[in-house]
């Protein structure tokens, strides 16, 4: 599956980019008729509210193109935001918490 490789920081300031990358990675999947999108955070160490913005970007493009949104390499402390925030539920992941 096509593979958006999120940065170290999905924060406001690399928004503009980090959309950019993920409207490209979405359209290369529905191009490719894939299943899914994939969102590899295995760097990523620092989201805030436009970080968030992204991955839901990244999920809503997606699901209008029929496809699922795995996130791989999701580290603890990003995958407690997303549980707090219930943006977990949007989500595949690419092991069981």
């Amino acid at each position: 599956s096509p593979t958006f490789v999120a940065p170290s920081t999905l924060t406001m300031d690399r928004r503009l980019e980090n959309r950019d990358a993920v409207l490209s990675a979405v359209a290369l999947a529905a191009k490719r008729g894939a299943p899914a999108v994939v969102a590899d955070l295995r760097a990523t160490t620092q989201v805030d509210a436009a970080g968030l913005g992204v991955l839901i970007l990244l999920q809503k493009r997606a699901r209008e193109h029929g496809m699922r949104t795995r996130l791989q390499g999701v580290p603890p402390e990003i995958r407690t935001l997303l549980d707090s925030t219930w943006l977990h539920t949007l989500f595949d992941f690419d092991s069981p918490r």
